[in-house]
């Protein structure tokens, strides 16, 4: 790679609080936002009128007009760790699977070969280097020409044939939104009680109005108030009893968030779900590593099921025939946007269920049965 004569950018993938390497380096992209409001430039005046400032706006014109195929693009967090090395091979385009990323809408791609990848080339370790190495601010912009990053990028000696491979196929299939109506159908369907479905359909409604004010008002809720207002009623509608619901139960290393019970009494044995809570508007991926902590301790081996939330938004993880949790979540559901699926979180070959199988895995009348869990190319 002749890095003296390319042009290369620092795109970020997230910050240290809530980071999406894996999903950019898996699907061969990288991607920003917000996209929400459609394509380029059509969706500059609405941007506009959702209080985006011309410079935000910039970054947006300089992803899809200044960057170009062959363009070296070095995939960061922070000021100081590279996740990937890697060059355009596209133009940039719209694309709907990416609009909920843990939570952010990135719908606005270009296709990239990686040719340095931590998870392979760094034996799972980001490449660090001093803090401020590359530029502080914009998700988009041109990385320094004298920097120990650049001169990195040019001893890395890529394997010409990693430079040719075939790129990841991007999902074919458009997302489809969900209406409550089907959830309600669906859940009915496999067994869940009526009177859980009826309180369901009813507090989605006013969870959404809920989740709307905290962002009119530009204050967001603590942990414990997103719990309170957000998670414990969303457990409640799906059929769990304060009977079989501790919140903040005191355990062996801490406390979990909220742990739900199969049965009484409330103790390691019984214990079926760990749930792990952010709060309202932080990641929420990232903390199935907390969720997980907690269940696999000793006595605990009828805990099948992890949920990690912020209130709107739930990652729920299953354990599998082996007794392990997968990486790639079982089934995610944001309840402002729920979707048939969220393939760009799972990985290719492993689809991540929508909000319809989520909120069922999530009910207390889930039986351990089988997910209908896809391989979808």
């Amino acid at each position: 790679m002749k890095i003296a004569d390319a042009t290369v950018w620092q795109v970020a993938a997230g910050n240290p609080k809530r980071s999406y390497p894996d999903v950019l380096l898996n699907w061969d992209v990288v991607c920003i936002g917000p996209g929400r409001r459609g394509p380029w430039p059509e969706c500059k005046e609405r941007l506009r009128e959702d209080g985006w400032t011309p410079k935000k706006l910039d970054i947006i014109e300089r992803f899809h007009n200044k960057m170009t195929e062959r363009d070296i693009v070095v995939l960061h967090v922070g000021t100081a760790n590279v996740y990937g090395v890697g060059q355009v091979v596209s133009d940039c385009c719209w694309n709907d699977h990416f609009g909920d990323v843990d939570g952010w809408d990135l719908q606005f791609i270009r296709r990239v070969h990686w040719l340095w990848d931590y998870r392979k080339d760094n034996n799972g370790k980001p490449q660090k280097f001093e803090t401020r190495e590359m530029k502080f601010g914009d998700t988009v912009q041109l990385l320094r020409e004298k920097t120990s990053v650049r001169n990195w990028i040019a001893d890395l000696g890529v394997a010409p044939e990693k430079s040719h491979r075939t790129l990841v196929s991007l999902p074919n299939i458009e997302p489809k939104p969900i209406e409550v109506s089907e959830v309600a159908d669906y859940l009915f369907d496999r067994g869940v009680a009526a009177d859980s479905i009826n309180a369901l359909t009813e507090h989605i409604g006013e969870l959404q109005r809920i989740a709307s004010w905290y962002d009119r008002s530009g204050t967001l809720p603590s942990e414990f108030e997103t719990v309170s207002y957000l998670v414990v009623p969303l457990l409640r509608a799906l059929g769990w009893t304060p009977q079989l619901m501790a919140v903040e139960w005191s355990v062996k290393g801490g406390r979990i968030d909220v742990a739900l019970f199969s049965r009484l009494p409330r103790d390691d044995k019984n214990l079926a779900v760990v749930v792990e809570a952010k709060k309202l508007d932080n990641a929420v991926l990232a903390a199935k590593s907390q969720a997980q902590r907690f269940s696999v301790q000793s006595g605990r081996d009828e805990c099948r099921r992890l949920i990690v939330t912020d209130g709107i938004r739930y990652g729920v993880y299953v354990k599998d025939n082996k007794g392990s949790f997968s990486d790639i979540p079982t089934a995610y559901v944001n309840i402002n946007r729920m979707m048939d699926s969220y393939p760009v979180l799972g990985c290719p070959g492993v689809e991540c269920l929508g909000a319809t199988e989520g909120l069922r895995l999530i009910s207390s009348d889930w039986s351990g049965d089988a997910t209908e869990q896809t391989v979808r190319e």
